[in-house]
């Protein structure tokens, strides 16, 4: 479906890329600032995700546990670190003032179920490897605020929503066209204010 889309819009470029592999993520930052030809990178968006609702906390185990971390955790982590410069670059050569998606930005796709206050509203599935990944995420996304604000780069994280898709499954609340119009919606608002928070695909904050 990418490629088809790809061969009906020139200005959409696929880029092959395994958030759990390093030496992936690097080969992928190169081809970026190829295509970029010397421009900055304004929006990096983490979107890469695995889930195992039934890792319960009886049956959970260690490679479990890092499987799921390299994802949703350290792949973000490293995709942030190997696009800096070029989100640098962007921010630099940008006449905005203030932070901005259209200026530059890392937004980290995380989930209400890495929140620990609203955990017990969503304890039905434990899900224990993905919620105690998505926290770190999330703790991730306040440290990338407070270290990359300054160099002008909004660092903030989405909560999609409970979607129907091969994670979310055909029992989820949301539709992909409603929870992507609402984040779409989000992304031009957001600003400063919103530098290290979790928001919903409505722009409703979340508690951490």
């Amino acid at each position: 479906e990418l490629r088809d889309l790809a061969s009906k819009h020139p200005n959409l470029v696929l880029v092959k890329l395994d958030v759990a592999n390093p030496s992936a993520i690097t080969d992928a930052a190169k081809i970026v600032e190829e295509k970029l030809n010397g421009t900055g990178l304004n929006l990096l968006i983490n979107n890469a995700g695995i889930y195992t609702p039934a890792a319960s906390l009886d049956t959970v185990d260690t490679e479990e546990m890092i499987r799921t971390y390299k994802t949703n955790a350290v792949g973000p982590l490293l995709m942030a670190q190997a696009f800096l410069p070029l989100l640098k670059k962007a921010a630099r050569e940008s006449t905005e003032k203030g932070l901005s998606c259209s200026k530059a930005a890392i937004i980290n796709i995380s989930t209400i179920m890495g929140s620990i206050e609203k955990t017990p509203e969503s304890f039905c599935k434990p899900a224990i490897s993905y919620r105690c990944s998505k926290a770190a995420l999330n703790m991730l996304t306040k440290c990338q605020a407070l270290t990359y604000g300054e160099a002008g780069i909004l660092c903030m994280a989405l909560h999609p929503g409970w979607v129907k898709t091969d994670m979310g499954s055909q029992e989820a609340d949301l539709t992909v066209d409603t929870s992507v119009r609402g984040l779409l919606s989000v992304l031009p608002i957001l600003s400063e204010k919103h530098s290290g928070t979790l928001l919903n695909w409505e722009g409703k904050a979340i508690p951490w």
